[in-house]
């Protein structure tokens, strides 16, 4: 009761400030931030993008007090965070960091192969990402453990292999590397994600360029 209240509080908000649509379902909140996220990453540069990924972040924050038991909704959240800790850097993007890891890891707690095990795959790119102790969570092992199963649960999918991928080349592995990205370039269209798989496919590019260069 108490989060519909809340939600309907923040509906009223938004009509007269508005921040974002209402989402009527959970798989609405999702596809919103989905589709926000790739125009973010990949369209925006500079201070656009860097408040645009502010506003998203509210944005999310407003969708999971709505649905906080989803695991689909935590882990776009979990994404955004992580997302502008990369885009931010330095020492203050650790507090989003470690906002995405505590969605991250409820999703897998609630549903451990929602999005195709989405979770695995963004927590290991994290633990890869962030740096070790004494100054973050970094953990390399953990990654791979991470990246590996989220390969378990989508083989397929065109992130999984991208972001191990990314990994086996921050290892230095980069025969490994090569096949990976291979595999994620070759991975089928998503619905609806069409700047988002645009967005990879360029990274993914632009990956094995680096490479054959090596």
């Amino acid at each position: 009761m108490k989060n519909t209240l809340y939600g309907t509080f923040l509906c009223i908000i938004l009509a007269i400030f508005p921040i974002s649509s209402c989402a009527q379902t959970s798989q609405d909140a999702v596809r919103s931030m989905q589709a926000q996220w790739a125009i973010n990453n990949y369209q925006l540069k500079g201070d656009e993008q860097d408040d645009a990924f502010i506003k998203l972040i509210e944005e999310a924050d407003i969708y999971v007090a709505d649905f906080p038991a989803d695991a689909p909704t935590l882990i776009w959240r979990g994404i955004v965070n992580s997302s502008y800790a990369g885009v931010s850097g330095g020492l203050g993007a650790l507090k989003y960091a470690k906002a995405a890891r505590a969605d991250l890891e409820a999703a897998l707690e609630l549903q451990p192969d929602a999005l195709e095990g989405s979770a695995y795959t963004s927590l290991g790119t994290l633990f890869f990402s962030v740096p070790g102790w004494p100054i973050g969570f970094g953990d390399d092992d953990k990654a791979e453990e991470l990246l590996k199963k989220a390969l378990e649960i989508n083989p397929d999918g065109i992130d999984s292999n991208y972001f191990f991928a990314d990994y086996l080349t921050s290892e230095k592995r980069y025969d490994e590397a090569r096949e990976y990205y291979n595999r994620a370039l070759n991975a089928a269209p998503r619905a609806g994600r069409e700047i988002a798989d645009q967005g990879r496919r360029g990274e993914i590019q632009a990956a094995l360029k680096k490479i054959e260069k090596r």
